[in-house]
């Protein structure tokens, strides 16, 4: 499916990613890999653990899926999402747990593109919303997600924006 968004110059053809594709999946890496050496992702490489066992536990995983751009060259960007349930609507939602476009594409439509995509994957499985995380200083990102239709969670705005925790085990 070719998207064409006002913001981009050239096609962008957005897929719902074949993790037993043997050329994905190395798209799937290189992308991931990319996203892990920059800052916001870590700053280091995609560890060797992740490079042999991501995609398969991906393709194990109930409900996940990954969404890839590419150009007529190269792969451009991915969405990589896990279905989950929203107790409050007693119905599933999608969580987009990355989101990466190459340096070079930024700023094109990319990431709009897959977001539409995922949104539309999202409803065909009944879902009531999409959620992600994003660090607080990672600018570029908050406003391409503003642009199609995040903002921060919050109930009641008398009690304050939703922070993401966690705790390693």
């Amino acid at each position: 499916m070719a998207l064409l968004t006002p913001e981009m110059s050239t096609d962008v053809r957005v897929v719902m990613a074949n993790y037993a594709d043997h050329r994905q999946a190395e798209d799937i890496l290189s992308l991931m890999d990319e996203y892990s050496r920059h800052p916001f992702g870590g700053g280091g490489p995609l560890p060797d653990k992740c490079r042999s066992e991501l995609v398969p536990k991906l393709a194990d995983f109930p409900g996940a899926f990954t969404v890839l751009a590419y150009d007529d060259t190269q792969a451009l960007g991915l969405v990589n999402c896990l279905t989950g349930f929203s107790t409050f609507a007693c119905m599933p939602l999608i969580n987009i747990h990355d989101v990466i476009v190459r340096e070079g594409a930024r700023g094109q439509g990319v990431c709009a593109a897959m977001m539409e995509f995922v949104a539309r994957e999202a409803k065909k499985r009944g879902c009531c919303k999409l959620t992600m995380e994003v660090l607080e200083k990672n600018l570029p990102a908050k406003d391409a997600y503003r642009k199609v239709g995040f903002k921060p969670y919050t109930l009641d705005e008398e009690f304050g924006l939703a922070e993401f925790w966690q705790r390693y085990l």
